[in-house]
């Protein structure tokens, strides 16, 4: 999402690191490079005006006049102010009260509710939480047969609502079944419209004054930039808003909203969803997101990923077998397996320090297919191939490729890119990383 932001400010701030030492001329035209980029991403123009002031104000004082780095020193202003601006810490959800709490979705059609819904039932579900499925939007028989379609994929209960029932009863009711199915957190979808009026508002007052629910999240779609934060205000003037859920993170949006929604309502953003299946729902870090839009990456949310899917105990064994050498084709499947579960593997190269600003990764294009392609290929190799590499030979691999769908020259890629592999990992057990140096990386 943030590609051309990153792109734009990363320019300016190299054009001020090239001095070694700043005026205030170098950072007022450094700074309106930053000012337009801002814009450029569809930035709240008064957010715009009030971050570039207190960014000048900051780089014009001893912190960075009289740094030996002037220009790094302004780019961690920047990056500070942008933490600051979209609310410096995240915030959870709000589960206080009498067990069963209640989460409202609130917000427009088309932004994600129904989906978001799901999401944060598989976010409570990790959290050690019991969530209820509640379809209140009776407007839309959809919205409610996607809601229970969700339930069934998740083996969460689901509320069973009809398009003959009140709203504000649905959810009054919902809760005494919550309790009998043994839950403690109701997540209510809410109807929504195409856009805000007074009878919708009017229905979710009565569903909050009804259920008062601990938290008030509303849906945004991220793709609609302003609007998204215009709708933020809109609902939090009504509704008083707990916090915001920005959906479709992962698409093309310039992300201003994510930059200006916390600076414009007040409420801070606490999940964003990069990605359509339903584990793919982040919290909202705004030091991790600056982070991000600067180029510098986001190991924390790297790590955390990589903990939710992978097997502490598998995880000690693949040690063991990598410091002897025994890494095996099944093993090599495995871990793409728990990769794929992490997410967009152009999302994950990005998270790493530094590696957006690479040239040679600016037109990579990663094709996530590939794994399943060198799945299918290994699964169709025998338990003894898998362990035994080097007895693949010509008509082996004829009969892998026919059976995995692919052809022969794929099955030797991937042969050949596991052999390399194989010796990397041996370099590094003999001689530590200085091994690698003497040049055998499989890429």
């Amino acid at each position: 999402m943030f590609d051309s932001l990153s792109d734009k400010l990363n320019a300016a701030f190299k054009k001020l690191k090239g001095h070694g030492k700043l005026s205030e001329k170098n950072i007022s035209d450094g700074l309106r490079e930053v000012r337009m980029a801002l814009l450029e991403a569809d930035v709240h123009y008064k957010v715009v005006k009030q971050l570039i002031a207190d960014i000048k104000e900051r780089s014009l004082g001893q912190e960075v006049m009289g740094s030996l780095t002037p220009g790094q020193q302004v780019v961690k202003i920047v990056n500070e102010s942008l933490t600051e601006l979209m609310g410096g810490v995240h915030e959870d959800l709000t589960l206080t009260g009498t067990k069963p709490v209640s989460i409202m979705l609130v917000g427009l059609q088309g932004s994600g509710k129904t989906t978001t819904a799901g999401k944060l039932a598989v976010y409570l579900r990790k959290m050690g939480y019991h969530p209820y499925l509640v379809p209140a939007d009776v407007y839309r028989p959809a919205a409610i047969d996607q809601l229970r379609t969700l339930a069934q994929q998740l083996n969460v209960p689901v509320y069973p609502s009809t398009p003959e029932m009140d709203p504000v009863d649905i959810c009054q009711s919902a809760r005494v079944s919550a309790q009998q199915e043994g839950c403690n957190t109701l997540l209510l979808d809410t109807a929504g419209r195409l856009h805000i009026d007074e009878t919708l508002m009017a229905e979710l007052i009565r569903i909050k004054d009804a259920v008062k629910p601990s938290d008030i999240l509303l849906v945004a779609d991220a793709m609609t930039g302003q609007d998204a934060v215009n709708i933020a205000k809109s609902f939090n003037d009504e509704l008083d808003i707990g916090g915001v859920v920005l959906t479709k993170m992962d698409g093309d949006a310039r992300g201003g909203a994510a930059i200006s929604i916390k600076s414009v309502t007040e409420k801070p953003i606490k999940f964003i969803g990069v990605g359509e299946k339903l584990g793919e729902l982040e919290p909202f870090h705004p030091e991790r997101m600056s982070s991000r839009i600067l180029g510098m990456g986001d190991v924390l949310t790297m790590i955390e990923k990589a903990q939710s899917v992978m097997d502490e105990k598998k995880a000690a064994e693949l040690e063991k077998k990598l410091r002897k050498s025994q890494f095996t084709l099944e093993d090599f499947r495995d871990q793409m397996v728990q990769i794929r579960k992490m997410g967009s593997l152009s999302d994950l190269l990005n998270m790493i320090p530094g590696m957006g600003k690479l040239k040679q990764m600016k037109n990579l294009q990663v094709d996530d297919h590939e794994f399943v392609r060198v799945e299918a290929i290994i699964n169709s190799m025998t338990p003894y191939e898998r362990r035994n590499h080097a007895i693949i030979n010509g008509s082996r691999r004829k009969r892998i490729a026919k059976g995995s769908g692919t052809r022969v020259q794929d099955v030797n890629k991937l042969l050949k890119n596991y052999a390399q592999i194989l010796k990397m990992m041996k370099k590094i057990n003999q001689g530590g990383m200085r091994g690698l140096g003497r040049g055998m990386l499989p890429f």
